[in-house]
């Protein structure tokens, strides 16, 4: 080696460091610009801060039960095949009213029950704060909520069973609380039971004002098997026995007379049985208030409905709306940060129009307070600074609250004005909808520092390779024109949303071309250049199909949902197939131990993984797994000694890290005997069970198809140059990654096998296992990667090509891959910046930051560098005995 050449290669690994330094901290300066906590009114609110408008009204309710069901989407209640028979006849007998309520994105719990108890609008931030159940950080302990009113009171203890994201909201809130964890998802039955044994005893206690239940079981289905599991109409019906018990406790004792009961969903689901998005099922959950004092108000609703696609059944309200409405109805003061509006059916309960007026001016006055704190002090006559601002919205709310304060001046002087309750509702409507889709108060400094290190890492990566990197300035060419073409995408909602077909055309027409390009450099023989360029297109078309994915089409037909959820056989021959295929490959891998071992030791642990895949299945999607899989599973555990998934998991993964273990000892030892096949093979046949095992259970086969696309590559190895091969590696990744039902939406994450293995919560295997679950496809191909890479290295070393070094080559390999994470970390920035203020910041731009931050940190530093790192470095180390 040259010493120009050795030092451009100490400079370019240099600048790597630097670059991928800076990535990690460009993401983080960011995120805290980006998603900062939105100042909030400090204290509770008081009836005597708008005591011009007299005492308030009688209220008609002393008491609340407040069930939430999560993920009660609508439908579950009010269409024709719902198991919400008995509260369907509430509806019709006039006691039960219903509502859709608004779910705005980001559809999961945390934020939701935030917008639900103050009224406000969470921060997106939530959504990350959501996955973590240790965190304290998102406490609303002392922020004024209706819990925190209902307290105030001093009229009974506060009680919570159920989903403990109450108890990480509000410690120290309630009297008695018995919290379950809420990302448990393989548990259907337990987390509910844990509730409903509280319910008997408290109903006949009359020492509590309110009494919340959360419960879990349809959520965790609608996670399992979507919102069709056969599961789910079951839960259905546990859940309206539930509401019947309640009930008719309410009906029949003296101390729950005045008990208002409002059941209702923290948000929907997708047809995937996932939520995060913003999609018409996941914005619309069911809610009902029930007392038999809601005769008063001469409802005559028929239930159940018609089915409506858009999930949007009797009125639609604002889930914010909900903490106005109950402090109507149980007599407390507005909370400070709401910003919704007193639900207009509930008016007739004060029959007398100046208790009505009254409801809706304290409610006006309350939201008035957040309009001077966010656009400033609001001059008391017309035509001063306040008409003078030169923000359109504030002008428009100024005008409409001095009209409606010059017309309440006149009712009370005796001037009836017949349209003065409509102007009141007019204006707290407009101002719900100005003040709720204001852009968040961003930390502009913070951000542009944030792009300021994205930019200079990828000054950095962009140097380094081209001083590290051995290829010609043509193999560049492709990875900066895929750059550019995603980073322009970036800032089109659309495209972010169906970011897929970006990948999928890309990856078809960028191995079409190596392909085609192959005949013409005559490296093999024209039949096997067929052969091969044919299996790598055929197998991608079909990963293509194989999950309808993106938010538009999401519903359309794919192969899963045409072929596979119809004809389980089929299913279950694939999945037997690629179990095979593993299995044969671990024997292979194993070849160098004595044949019985070997042997004993791959069945073993296929066995293992399989009968693991069978039983989750089994408990997870019945409908999928034929009767041979279930004899299988009875062959394999006796009924009297079945193991548990947790058990099952558990001795699959101590298997894996067993052989992983076994494995890379014998490449540091360089015991070549031992293992039948180099060590970075061995090793992505081991990782390929652990996929298997975190994958869904339809998108196992696809392995199949990427076993395809990597012997077809190999063919290719040769020819192309190392920049090209790690491009090829790229597309690859992201397709895998959209093939297996990722996208750019929070609804697409899958929990169903974070907790493979794992009896409780915990942060680190959760978060892993998750991650493994979601990213399972681009880790499998960084896996394959180094073989690829090994493959190359040894071409490069035979033929002398200068760089043909293990370190050169891994270093421009990382080199190519870091300009392309830097590159898309720099734009998906600069569209977040852009377009912050546009309509979908919070659905599409700010999800894709968050997948963004996911693949330059775990993808790109943990896998890509950290793993592949590695694994390469253990297979140079054996090669090079």
């Amino acid at each position: 080696m040259t010493p120009r050449r050795s030092r451009d290669g100490t400079l370019s690994s240099a600048l790597l460091l630097v670059a991928n330094i800076l990535i990690p901290a460009a993401i983080l300066v960011f995120a805290t610009g980006f998603f900062p906590y939105k100042p909030l009114l400090s204290g509770l609110a008081s009836y005597s801060a708008a005591s011009e408008y007299g005492d308030p009204p009688a209220p008609p309710f002393d008491k609340l039960v407040f069930m939430v069901i999560d993920a009660l989407r609508s439908d579950f209640v009010y269409a024709p095949d719902s198991g919400f028979e008995f509260t369907q006849s509430l509806i019709r007998n006039g006691v039960a009213l219903p509502f859709t309520a608004h779910a705005t994105s980001p559809t999961v719990t945390m934020p939701r029950l935030k917008a639900i108890t103050t009224g406000s609008s969470p921060s997106f931030l939530d959504v990350v704060l959501n996955l973590d159940e240790a965190d304290e950080s998102s406490s609303l302990a002392s922020q004024d909520t209706w819990l925190a009113q209902m307290k105030a009171k001093g009229t009974g203890k506060l009680l919570m069973y159920g989903d403990d994201t109450w108890l990480k909201l509000f410690p120290g809130t309630f009297d008695r609380a018995d919290g379950t964890t809420s990302f448990f998802v393989s548990d259907f039955t337990e987390v509910d039971t844990n509730v409903t044994r509280h319910i008997a005893a408290e109903l006949k206690n009359d020492d509590w004002n309110t009494m919340v239940l959360h419960y879990l079981g349809l959520d965790h289905i609608g996670h399992k098997g979507g919102p069709r599991s056969p599961h789910m109409l079951v839960k259905q019906r546990e859940m309206d026995a539930i509401v019947r018990e309640i009930y008719t406790a309410i009906e029949s004792e003296d101390h729950l007379r005045s008990t208002l009961f409002v059941v209702c969903g923290d948000h929907g689901m997708n047809e995937a049985g996932n939520h995060g998005a913003s999609s018409a099922g996941e914005t619309s959950p069911a809610l009902v208030f029930m007392s038999p004092k809601l005769r008063e108000l001469g409802s005559t609703l028929q239930s159940p409905v018609p089915e409506d696609e858009s999930f949007q059944y009797y009125s639609t309200v604002e889930q914010s709306d909900l903490a106005p409405t109950l402090a109507a109805l149980l007599g407390f003061p507005v909370p400070k940060n709401n910003l919704g509006a007193l639900i207009p059916d509930f008016l007739p309960f004060w029959p007398n129009k100046r208790d009505q007026i009254q409801l809706l001016m304290r409610n006006a006055r309350q939201i008035l307070d957040i309009v001077i704190a966010v656009f400033g002090q609001l001059e008391s006559e017309a035509g001063t600074e306040a008409l003078a601002h030169s923000n359109s919205d504030y002008q428009e709310l100024a005008r409409g609250w001095q009209d409606l304060s010059a017309s309440y001046d006149k009712s009370v002087d005796g001037e009836d004005n017949p349209e003065l309750i409509p102007s009141i509702t007019k204006w707290l409507q407009t101002s719900q909808s100005v003040l709720g889709s204001m852009a968040s108060n961003y930390d502009m400094p913070r951000m542009f520092l944030g792009q300021a290190a994205a930019l200079l890492a990828l000054v950095a990566a962009v140097t380094a390779a081209a001083w590290g990197v051995d290829d010609k300035a043509a193999s560049l060419v492709p990875l900066s024109g895929m750059l550019l073409a995603y980073g322009a995408m970036m800032f089109a909602s659309s495209y972010v949303e169906e970011e897929h077909h970006f990948w999928y055309w890309a990856t078809t027409a960028w191995l079409a071309y190596i392909g085609l390009r192959g005949f013409k450099r005559g490296n093999h023989s024209a039949v096997l250049q067929t052969l091969s360029t044919t299996a790598m297109l055929a197998a991608t078309r079909i990963i293509r199909s194989w999950n309808q994915t993106g938010q538009k089409f999401a519903g359309e037909p794919d192969i899963v949902k045409t072929y596979l959820h119809t004809n389980p056989t089929l299913l279950w021959c694939l999945i037997g197939a690629t179990y095979f295929w593993v299995h044969q490959n671990l024997i292979a891998s194993l070849s160098g131990l004595p044949v019985w071992l070997g042997f004993t030791v791959s069945t073993g642990m296929v066995l293992a993984a399989f009968t693991f895949k069978v039983a989750f299945t089994l408990e997870d999607a019945p409908e999928l797994v034929t009767e041979f899989a279930r004899r299988l599973l009875q062959l394999n555990f006796s009924q009297g000694a079945s193991a548990d998934l947790v058990s099952r998991a558990r001795a699959v993964f101590i298997g894996l890290a067993l052989l992983t273990v076994c494995t890379v000892l014998f490449m540091l030892s360089r015991r070549h005997r031992f293992l039948g096949r180099p060590g970075p093979s061995t090793l992505l046949t081991i990782y390929t069970l652990l996929a298997l095992t975190q994958s869904r259970t339809p998108s196992v086969p696809l392995y199949l198809l990427f076993n395809t696309q990597l012997l077809a590559l190999a063919s290719h190895v040769p020819v192309l140059s190392p920049a090209e091969l790690s491009t090829t590696l790229v597309l690859l990744q992201h397709a895998a990654f959209f093939a297996a039902g990722g996208s750019n939406s929070i609804a697409s994450v899958d929990l169903a096998s974070a907790y493979n293995g794992v009896a409780r919560f915990a942060a680190l295997p959760v978060g892993a296992l998750a991650f493994v679950s979601n990213w399972a496809g681009p880790i499998w191909w960084s896996l394959a990667g180094v073989v690829v890479l090994g493959r190359k290295r040894a071409d490069m070393q035979r033929t002398g090509v200068v760089g043909g070094k293990a370190g050169d080559l891994f270093r421009g390999h990382v080199a190519v891959r870091t300009v392309f994470v830097a590159g898309g970390v720099v734009a998906v920035m600069a569209a977040c910046t852009v377009l912050r203020t546009h309509l979908f910041v919070w659905t599409v731009f700010s999800p894709k930051y968050l997948y963004c931050a996911a693949w330059s940190l775990g993808q790109h530093l943990v896998v890509d560098v950290g793993v592949a790192g590695v694994v390469y470095w253990l297979g140079a180390l054996e090669a090079r005995g």
